[in-house]
């Protein structure tokens, strides 16, 4: 199978898929085309369009099989590997997982306008306005209610890593980046995303990036900036 994704630094989307495959070890070849000086570069555009008529990342090609949408490849991984715990395996966390992931598919929008992933930097905390915080706040009480309800045999959402926590991940990365103020169990689960080593090999990957893509580039000043070639 290829896996087709943007640049490490800012592709949230392209995240999710590629955390799944590679952290319950299933081969697949990447196949990166890094962003256009804009995400409306039309030699992106043709170069993605080769892989998946919806002209967007990630996709996931699979011989004559084209899946596109995080979410979707995701649900097609899980099909094809059913004995793999990509979903948590009990009905009510499963269930829970699916609403989850959804939500986060279709929501959070305030949050992803305002606040780009970006692997490379880190902000002092700003005032965004209140629907970002809305949204953090969501985040935070939905990541609270899986733990407390399902998260007791580890350190993520439903206990051990599944598709919901590859979901939420670049969300993990934006309130790190943003440096958004959270209490003490919503940085314990950030710090288990960011420490599990399929999101550490990711983001080495992301720092060792040459391309800079300046819409995702916050107009402030960083208080950290991660890399070399930035």
């Amino acid at each position: 199978m290829k896996l087709v994704i943007a640049n490490k630094c800012y592709s949230s989307w392209s995240l999710r898929p590629w955390l799944v495959m590679r952290h319950f070890g299933i081969p697949f070849e990447e196949v990166k085309v890094p962003f256009g000086p804009t995400f409306d570069d039309p030699a992106w555009k043709a170069e993605i369009a080769r892989y998946t008529p919806a002209g967007k990342v990630p996709a996931l090609v699979d011989g004559d099989i084209v899946v596109w949408e995080s979410l979707a490849i995701i649900d097609y991984l899980a099909d094809m590997h059913p004995d793999l715990p990509i979903w948590p395996r009990e009905r009510a966390a499963r269930a829970m997982a699916r609403s989850l992931a959804a939500e986060m598919h279709a929501g959070f929008s305030a949050l992803r306008s305002a606040c780009p992933m970006n692997l490379g930097k880190k902000y002092a905390a700003m005032d965004l306005g209140p629907q970002v915080a809305r949204d953090v706040a969501r985040a935070a009480f939905a990541w609270r209610e899986a733990r407390e309800r399902f998260g007791a045999e580890g350190p993520f959402l439903f206990g051990a890593f599944t598709a919901a926590d590859a979901m939420y991940a670049p969300v993990v990365t934006r309130l790190e980046t943003y440096s958004f103020p959270v209490d003490a169990a919503t940085r314990a689960y950030m710090d288990a995303v960011l420490d599990l080593p399929a999101f550490r090999a990711w983001r080495e990957d992301a720092l060792a990036e040459p391309w800079i893509v300046a819409e995702d580039e916050v107009d402030a000043e960083p208080i950290a900036n991660y890399r070399k070639s930035a």
